[in-house]
Parts: structure tokens; C-alpha cells; sequence
């Protein structure tokens, strides 16, 4: 894989945006600027109102390179992760506690693990009287993979609380890293022997772990989650306008919103994507405008982001042409519905608009 195949592999890798709000919390408690640094990544701080929203994998790694130079916390990836639990990722991390034993749960996690990010994958291993739990990435030369991978094995140590009760106990923790200047902290999560510059983000216990029962099996509740896990699956591919436009939103907040970007993303020529959209009633633009108006209103009733900003984050080469397109979708300016949406409701071209409807914009033609 060559230099630029690498870099555009990193652009199409996804992750749950869900998954920066530990970020968010400890920078936080450093004194830190969450929204200026979510806007210095790259990251429309709007989009955390919606932990299920995707965004590219490698901004997460931006946003805690970032979060490591602003605190000056060494071992910042460390307490992301100490705030890490199941309930983080989603509806597979609900499943997985309610399986019958821990093996089940694991490895049902590491197969809907996709749905949380695609930038990463878990696997289990078991041999003899050992298991290794071992966080994987899955596409190279990102930013803060020291840190992403201390917190992946501090989150792993997590999960297996959750699952096996507090009396669990792992034998080791191995990280792909250099051992750090200051080694305390990760002596005082983990209180076990520790490995560094090792060939993986791992974690070793006793095999007699993944029988044990979590404290949540339930059947019945097993039965709701799977059916709600195997939709979500479903939707990734079988929703495609919706799927899409979850794409969208990730290649905005990564800067691209062309058509063969995100035709890229689901494996297709961009072609093939606008003859699939066509056939359910909609087409890639229709998205886009649903997604930029969504995007827009967020960012002027939520942030104080100036209108240029946002243009930006939208992907506009003018903000006198987010000017236009805001205009066509609400029938206000961007700074008159900053200034009113707060104070009464707004009477607009668009008002009432249901955003969940496929195609709110379709008698519109640019």
C-alpha cells in the first residue's frame, strides 16, 4: 500500500462519534476548550448531539493529539480509556452483556464490532489455560496511535470488569508503544505487570474468565438487543439513502463531500450510486442539501462558530454561497436565523419541514 492509498484507507474508516465523549469529559476536567479543539480536528462540535453519527477514524486521533499538546497530560490516551465501558459502544456493548457467558460475549462484540468503528477490530484468542484480548488497527499511520491503543487496553480491562464482575483479574497488558517517561500511571490503573514495545494492544487472563456468566445474561433481553443489533447491520447496507447520508456527514466533517468520495465509501463507482439513488426516489444532492441544512442549523443555534466557519465545515469554497443555499432552504440568512431561532419560532419556506423525511428539497434543481 503506497502513501496515498494509506491516507485515503484512513479517510474511509469510520468510527461512532459517541466515541470522543470521554475525550471530551477529560479534557474538561484539564481545563481544556472541547469545542475549540473539536473545531481545530476537523470534528462540527454539532455532531455530538448524535453519539451514533460516524466520522473518520483518524480524527480521533487528530482530536487526542491535539487534547495531549493542550493539557500536556503524557498519558492522556490512558484516562480516555479508564472512562471507556460497555455501554461506549453502542448497542453491540448492551449485547454483549447480556450473552450467557463471557466467550459469547466477546466474540458477539467483536463481530458487530464494525457498527462502532471500521478503523478497528478486536480479536480472541485462546490457548491452553490463556486468553488474549487484543485491540487491532486496521489501517496504519494515523495520529496518537500511542495514545489510542493505551486507552483500547485500559477500555479492554474495562469491558472485562463489566463482564466477569470486579473480581476479575488479567495477568498482563502488552502495548505497541515505547515504555513512557513516566510509567506511573499505568502502574496504578492496571496493577499488573506491564509490557511495552510489544507486538500488540493486548490484554492476558486466565481462560476460566470466558465461562463465567456476566452479571447482565438475560435471554429475553438478548433476544430485543440482537433484533435491534441485526437492524443496525442491516441498515449500514440495506437503507442505502440513509446510509449515504450518514456518509455524507462523515465526508463533510473529513472536508470531502464529492460525489466519488463517497461513492468510494460503499465500494462503488459513483455512477452505480446515483442509478441506486435514483431508484429510491432520491439523489446524492437531495442528501446533501437534507445534511448541510441539518448540519447548518446545529452549528449557528449551538456554537459560535462565524458563518465563514461554518461555510467551511460545510464544504463551501464561498460563504456568499452558503449565504444562497441557507437562503433557499430556510428563507432567512444564516446570521438572521442565528439571531431569531433562538427568540421565536420561524416562519419559513421550510418550516415544518419533517428532516426525516427522504426528500424535503425535491422541488428544488441545483
Amino acid at each position: 500500500m503506497n502513501a496515498r492509498q494509506a491516507k485515503n484507507e484512513a479517510a474511509l474508516s469510520t468510527l461512532r462519534v459517541g466515541s470522543i465523549l470521554p475525550i471530551l469529559a477529560t479534557l474538561e476536567e484539564y481545563g481544556g476548550n472541547p469545542e475549540e479543539l473539536l473545531v481545530a480536528a476537523g470534528i462540527n462540535p454539532s455532531l455530538i448531539d448524535d453519539p451514533d453519527t460516524l466520522i473518520p477514524f483518524a480524527v480521533r486521533g487528530r482530536l487526542i493529539a491535539l487534547s495531549v499538546e493542550a493539557t500536556g497530560c503524557a498519558h492522556f490516551g490512558l484516562l480516555i480509556g479508564a472512562r471507556m465501558e460497555l455501554s461506549s459502544l453502542g448497542l453491540p456493548g448492551l449485547l454483549a452483556r447480556s450473552m450467557p457467558d463471557v466467550e459469547t460475549a466477546l466474540r458477539a462484540l467483536k463481530k458487530h464490532f464494525g457498527t462502532h468503528t471500521t478503523g478497528a477490530t478486536l480479536r480472541l484468542d485462546a490457548d491452553g489455560d490463556l486468553a488474549t484480548l487484543t485491540y487491532e488497527f486496521l489501517i496504519p499511520h494515523i495520529e496518537a496511535t500511542d495514545q489510542i491503543g493505551a486507552g483500547a487496553v485500559a477500555g479492554l480491562f474495562n469491558v472485562m470488569n463489566s463482564l466477569c464482575g470486579p473480581e476479575f483479574q488479567p495477568l498482563e497488558a502488552s502495548f505497541a508503544h515505547r515504555k513512557p517517561s513516566d510509567i506511573r500511571p499505568f502502574r496504578e490503573f492496571f496493577k499488573i505487570p506491564l509490557y511495552f514495545d510489544a507486538p500488540q494492544y493486548s490484554l492476558i487472563f486466565s481462560r476460566k474468565w470466558l465461562d463465567v456468566a456476566p452479571p447482565g445474561a438475560d435471554e429475553e433481553l438478548r433476544r430485543i438487543l440482537q433484533k435491534q443489533v441485526d437492524a443496525l447491520e442491516a441498515r449500514r447496507t440495506e437503507n442505502f439513502p440513509v446510509h449515504i447520508k450518514h456518509l455524507i456527514r462523515s465526508s463533510l466533517t473529513a472536508g470531502n463531500c464529492s460525489e466519488a468520495e463517497v461513492a468510494a465509501l460503499v465500494d462503488m463507482c459513483p455512477r452505480t450510486m446515483i442509478r441506486r439513488l435514483n431508484a429510491a426516489d432520491t439523489s446524492f444532492h437531495e442528501l446533501l442539501d437534507e445534511t448541510r441544512f441539518e448540519l447548518a442549523r446545529k452549528m449557528l443555534k449551538n456554537t459560535s462558530l462565524q458563518i465563514w466557519e461554518i461555510a467551511d465545515a460545510l464544504c463551501y469554497s464561498r460563504a456568499s454561497s452558503f449565504d444562497r443555499a441557507f437562503g433557499r432552504w430556510s428563507g432567512y440568512t444564516p446570521t438572521a436565523w442565528r439571531e431569531i431561532s433562538g427568540k421565536a419560532p420561524l416562519e419559513s419556506p421550510m418550516a415544518g419541514a419533517d428532516l426525516t423525511n427522504p426528500h424535503p428539497y425535491r422541488r428544488q434543481t441545483h
